[in-house]
């Protein structure tokens, strides 16, 4: 790495009056505010990473290990306990539902049969316990955002086999763009004044809310990272035992894209290292070539396996300097700056770093109301144990694509619009916009168009089979 160049006259000034401002904010530990510091001074050093775009080379094999290619498993129970003994499951939990319409963390939606993201978690874990005799813990990163709602709705699985931990991410303050000033600092005191700054931060969180030494004092060796919205993270002894073997100190999941991936990060080798390649950091005239599924094949699916003595001597060396991602956001008129960092960017600072290129079931996140539907229809089963699973029906590889208007962007919406959720195992592709209500027992197939005209409420009644139509009125059907 090139050294940090000099900050211009104007700059320094910037970064003088923030600091001083910054150190009279009785909201935030030492810790967030140097955290804090470092990543502006950073941010206006313009240490951003230019990727020469000739340098650039596609990952081997070695690199970015096939599923199959993973190092074979041993069947042995008492092998599986040893491996998992081992682990720590952490899901970042830091976002609101507010995209969807809800009210506290996401990960308290209801995904299916009543239970949230957060009870299939749970399952999960509390079923590898039972059966292997294990102790694998649950850590839950939060952000100021979510803690106090995740610190009342863990207590209800208190009488689990499983422990729950809760840490929360650092808490920065916003700045004024117009003067680089902190925004609490402008009398705007409330949640506002603040933002988390992207999962990169799981890092030094880890370190600095005392759960990483706890967790290698307990003999704890790696931790699978995953975003709380992906039903498709769960534990993959297969993976974990791949890089036990292999003494690798960072995995990336990756999977092959689609159309739908197309802004996916992706995972390239690079002056001998594998690091992410993010479509922020592509040049304009390249753009178009990172997103063609030709050359860039795989994405980042934010499945992260991390050995945890390694976060520990990278963070108290402070070397995870990862690519900063300015975030410009406006807040009552008000234009600010919040800069983040992504852990998946991380990949470049750890030893023996690999990808690991994995099933596409191993991603399957839910955004929004139109993933809901996937995850609710007919397309999906949910075991007793709470995994997800896909119908083996259904002969297509991969999912129908659909669009829904905005009526049925708010969960609440979404849900009072379907009787009953209708099958789609033979579905291609569906689009519906407009005031559209579905019956019970409804079947769709191939490509269908839903639309309601302005002002017109579309019902579809009960049992209808739909195949391969545009629907405008009810004689459609």
């Amino acid at each position: 790495m090139s050294p940090v160049p000099a900050l211009s006259p104007a700059d320094a000034e910037k970064l003088a009056n923030l600091k001083s401002a910054v150190s009279s904010l009785t909201q935030i530990s030492d810790n967030e505010k140097s955290g804090f510091l470092n990543l502006v001074t950073r941010y206006l050093s313009g240490e951003a990473q230019h990727v020469e775009w000739s340098k650039i080379q596609t990952p081997t094999d070695d690199v970015v290990v096939p599923y199959d290619k993973l190092a074979p498993l041993s069947e042995d129970p008492a092998e599986t306990k040893k491996l998992l003994d081992k682990l720590v499951v952490l899901k970042l939990n830091g976002g609101l539902g507010t995209t969807m319409g809800c009210t506290g963390p996401k990960s308290v939606i209801e995904v299916r049969n009543g239970l949230t993201f957060l009870d299939l978690i749970v399952k999960q874990i509390e079923d590898l316990n039972t059966k292997y005799g294990c102790t694998v813990p649950l850590l839950l990163m939060n952000s100021f955002n979510t803690h106090d709602d995740t610190a009342k709705i863990v207590e209800k699985y208190s009488n689990s086999n499983i422990e729950i931990h809760t840490f929360n991410q650092s808490q920065y303050p916003r700045m004024v763009i117009e003067d680089f000033a902190p925004l609490p600092c402008k009398g705007n005191a409330g949640k506002d004044g603040w933002n988390p700054p992207g999962h990169g931060d799981v890092f030094p969180s880890l370190m600095n809310s005392g759960k990483l030494d706890a967790l290698l004092s307990k003999g704890k060796e790696y931790v699978f990272v995953a975003n709380s919205d992906n039903l498709g993270a769960v534990v993959d002894l297969k993976i974990l035992n791949h890089l036990i073997q292999n003494k690798n100190e960072y995995c990336m999941e990756v999977t092959p894209k689609t159309l739908a991936d197309v802004k996916g990060g992706t995972l390239i080798s690079y002056d001998g290292k594998v690091q992410l390649l993010e479509i922020a950091q592509v040049p304009d005239q390249h753009v178009n070539e990172f997103k063609s599924i030709e050359k860039f094949k795989i994405f980042n699916t934010n499945n992260l396996w991390v050995n945890l003595n390694a976060v520990k001597r990278l963070v108290e060396a402070d070397a995870l300097k990862m690519e900063i991602i300015p975030n410009p956001k406006e807040v009552d008129g008000i234009k600010v700056l919040q800069l983040e960092t992504a852990a998946g960017a991380a990949i470049r600072f750890f030893d023996r770093a690999i990808g690991a290129n994995v099933p596409r079931s191993r991603f399957l996140p839910v955004k929004a109301s139109s993933d809901l539907l996937l995850v609710q229809s007919d397309l999906y089963t949910l075991t007793d144990d709470g995994y997800v699973i896909r119908n083996p029906a259904r002969a297509n590889p991969s999912n129908p694509s659909i669009e829904l208007g905005p009526e049925f962007k708010k969960v609440a919406s979404f849900l009072s619009r379907f009787k009953s959720i209708p099958s789609i195992i033979e579905l291609d592709s569906l689009k519906v916009t407009g005031d559209v209500y579905f019956g019970a027992g409804i079947t769709l197939k191939g490509n269908v168009t839903i639309n309601a005209k302005s002002g017109v409420k579309l019902e579809i009644p009960d049992g209808a089979v739909i195949k391969n139509k545009d629907v405008n009125r009810p004689e459609d059907i």
